[in-house]
C-alpha cells in the first residue's frame, strides 16, 4: 500500500513538471520530456529595486531583513543548470547556489527521495535515531576517514560542533589550558558568534564584540608562520582546503602535510572545514584525498544533500567519545527528509563516473576561461580545482568581481564573486557541454559590453 501511494506521488510529481514544460537532466545528459515554452534568452536591462521587489510586472514587498542584497530578478523555477525568473527569462547557473545544487536544481532522484520519505516521517525528536539518519552516516563512514557523524543544519553550525568538540577533547584530555583555536587570515567559517570569530575576516566579526577569545590568526599557506604559532596550548588548528569566500585559493601540498605534522606534535586537532569543497566539488569526494593527509575532524554542509539543509562533521572513535549524552545537541540534526534526500545525492555524487566527470568537465572549464581572459585581458589567472574555480581579476579591474556577476546576470548568467577581485563559478557536478558552452558565450558577451 505505501510503495503503492509513493509510487503515484511520484507519478504526479513527474507529471507536474511535465506540464510546466520543464526539462530532467538525467545524470550527465540533459533529455527534454516536451518542448520548453520558456522565453528565448535576450540581454535585458537591469530593473533596480529598493524596498519593493518586481513580480510579474506587479510590485512584492520585501519583508525580509535588510542584511542580503537581492539581485534584480526573482527565481522561480529551475531544473539543471536553467533558471527561469518570474518574467520567463532563462538564466544558466554556474554558481549552484554557492556550491550547493551539485546535482543541479530539481534533480528527478532527489524529488522522487524526498517524495518518498515525506509520506513516513518528517521529524522525530533527536530522542531517537532514524533509518535514513544511519544510511547516510554509514555512507559516511565507509568512503572517508571517520567512524562517527554528528549532524546539524548548515555549515556553520558544523563548523561550531567541531570547534567545541575540539575545545572539550584539549580540555578533558590535556587539562583546561589547552584551548587556543588556530585558523587563517581571510578564511571564512560560518556567521555565528563563534565561527565568525575563528573566521580570519575582521569585517564579518567588528561589529559583533566583544568577540570569544582563544583565537589566533596566522597567514594562510605560511608554513613558517604556523609551525611559530602552534604550541601546547593549541586544542586545534583549522583549515580550508581552499579558501572559498577569499578568492578560490588552494592550500599547498607542504602546508597541509605541515598542519598535520604540528597537530600530532602537540597533541592538537587538525580540523579541515570541507563545507564548500566537499561533496565531489573538486573531483574527490572531498578535497583532503588530494593531500594525502586526513583530518581529525571535517566539517560538511552545503552539496551534502543537493540543496536540502543539512550540515555534518565527521571524526573518528578517539574523539567522538567526547561528545557525550547531553554535550551538544541539534533540534533538526539528522532530520529524516534531509538525510533521505542526503543519501540520494551521495550515491550520485560519489558514482565513479560523476567524479571523473567533474576532472574531465573541470579541465575544460579552466581551459576556456583562461583562453577568454587573455582574449578579453579581465582575468590574470584561473585557479581551482575540479568545477571549484575563480578567476583573478586584472590588476586595473582589482575591485570590480561585482560588477562583473552583475554585467553577467544580465545577460543570463548566474555567477559568484569571491572577494572582490575574483569571479566565481561552483556549477552542477552534472554540467553538460551544452549549457557549458552557453554559459561561457554569455560570460564572453558580459564581458565585451562591460569593457566598452
Amino acid at each position: 500500500m505505501t510503495q503503492c501511494l509513493n509510487r503515484r506521488i511520484i507519478d504526479e510529481l513527474i507529471q507536474y513538471l511535465q506540464r510546466r514544460c520543464i526539462c530532467f537532466e538525467d545524470n550527465l545528459d540533459r533529455k527534454c520530456l516536451m518542448p520548453c515554452q520558456a522565453k528565448p534568452y535576450e540581454a535585458t536591462p537591469f530593473i533596480h529595486y529598493t524596498s519593493d521587489l518586481n513580480c510579474k510586472g506587479n510590485r512584492m514587498q520585501n519583508y525580509l531583513t535588510p542584511n542580503f542584497s537581492f539581485a534584480p530578478m526573482i527565481p522561480e523555477r529551475a531544473l539543471g543548470s536553467r533558471v527561469w525568473d518570474t518574467e520567463g527569462r532563462e538564466y544558466i547557473d554556474l554558481s549552484g547556489g554557492i556550491a550547493v545544487n551539485a546535482l543541479g536544481h530539481c534533480h528527478p532522484d532527489l524529488i522522487a527521495a524526498l517524495a518518498e520519505q515525506s509520506q513516513k516521517l518528517w521529524h522525530i525528536s533527536n530522542i531517537y535515531t532514524t533509518k535514513p539518519a544511519q544510511e547516510l552516516a554509514q555512507k559516511l563512514v565507509e568512503h572517508t576517514f571517520a567512524d562517527k557523524v554528528f549532524f546539524c543544519n548548515s555549515g556553520a553550525e558544523a563548523n561550531e560542533a567541531a570547534l567545541k568538540l575540539a575545545r572539550k577533547y584539549g580540555r578533558d584530555h590535556f587539562g583546561g589550558h589547552k584551548t587556543e583555536i588556530i585558523s587563517c587570515l581571510n578564511s571564512f567559517h560560518g556567521r555565528t558568534l563563534f565561527t565568525v570569530s575563528v573566521g580570519g575576516q575582521p569585517k564579518y566579526s567588528k561589529d559583533y564584540a566583544p568577540l570569544p577569545q582563544g583565537i589566533t590568526h596566522v597567514p594562510f599557506n605560511d608554513v613558517a608562520a604556523l609551525e611559530a604559532a602552534i604550541g601546547e596550548n593549541t586544542c586545534a588548528v583549522i583549515i580550508e582546503p581552499i579558501q572559498g569566500e577569499s578568492g578560490i585559493l588552494p592550500a599547498t601540498q607542504e602546508y597541509l602535510q605541515t598542519a598535520r605534522r604540528l597537530c600530532d606534535e602537540h597533541g592538537a586537532l587538525l580540523i579541515l572545514d570541507e563545507v564548500q569543497t566537499g561533496m565531489g566539488h573538486t573531483g574527490k569526494l572531498f578535497a583532503y584525498e588530494h593531500y594525502g593527509i586526513t583530518p581529525d575532524i571535517l566539517s560538511s554542509a552545503k552539496a551534502l544533500s543537493g540543496g536540502f539543509p543539512i550540515g555534518a562533521i565527521l571524526t573518528t572513535d578517539k574523539i567522538a567519545p567526547t561528545f557525550g549524552p547531553g554535550t551538544h545537541g541539534s533540534t533538526f540534526g539528522g532530520n529524516p527528509m534531509a538525510c533521505a534526500v542526503g543519501s540520494r545525492a551521495f550515491d550520485i555524487i560519489n558514482a565513479p563516473e560523476t567524479l571523473a566527470h567533474v576532472e574531465k568537465q573541470g579541465q575544460k572549464f579552466q581551459t576556456t576561461l583562461r583562453e577568454l581572459g587573455e582574449k578579453t585581458g579581465v582575468f590574470k589567472e584561473v585557479r581551482g580545482m575540479g568545477l571549484l574555480i575563480g578567476c583573478v581579476l586584472a590588476d586595473k579591474y582589482k575591485g570590480r568581481a561585482s560588477e562583473i556577476t552583475a554585467a553577467a546576470l544580465k545577460h543570463g548568467l548566474m555567477v559568484l564573486v569571491a572577494g572582490a577581485d575574483v569571479v566565481r563559478f561552483a556549477p552542477s557536478l552534472l554540467l553538460n557541454d551544452e549549457d557549458m558552452a552557453e554559459g561561457l558565450k554569455r560570460l564572453e558577451a558580459a564581458l565585451t559590453e562591460w569593457l566598452v
